[in-house]
């Protein structure tokens, strides 16, 4: 799902409210999840899962195009983690 598909089903679900309002509203909750990030901190939705950063070290990888090595700076990066009613969804036997 995109996006403009998520604020799509968002208005279908909800049609008292307006698409800008709800664009809005979307538009705040990615812009606050990635803030929180930013910052070092974590963001915890229960029933759906936790996002937060993982360090990644310096590295030596290599350019595919052309083979050679290349230095790689460490870097954080987002990590997600399914909470325990989504992977109870995502594994139904």
């Amino acid at each position: 799902m995109i996006r403009s598909e998520l604020i799509k089903k968002l208005c279908d679900d909800n049609p008292t409210l307006a698409e800008r309002d709800i664009e809005r509203l979307v538009t705040v909750f990615f812009d606050e999840i990635s803030s929180r990030l930013a910052t070092g901190g974590r963001v915890e939705l229960r029933g759906f899962g936790a996002f937060s950063t993982r360090e990644r070290d310096a590295r030596t990888g290599r350019n595919p195009r052309t083979g050679d090595t290349v230095a790689v700076d460490a870097k954080r990066v987002p990590y997600f983690k399914p909470g325990k009613e989504m992977r109870a969804k995502l594994n139904v036997e």
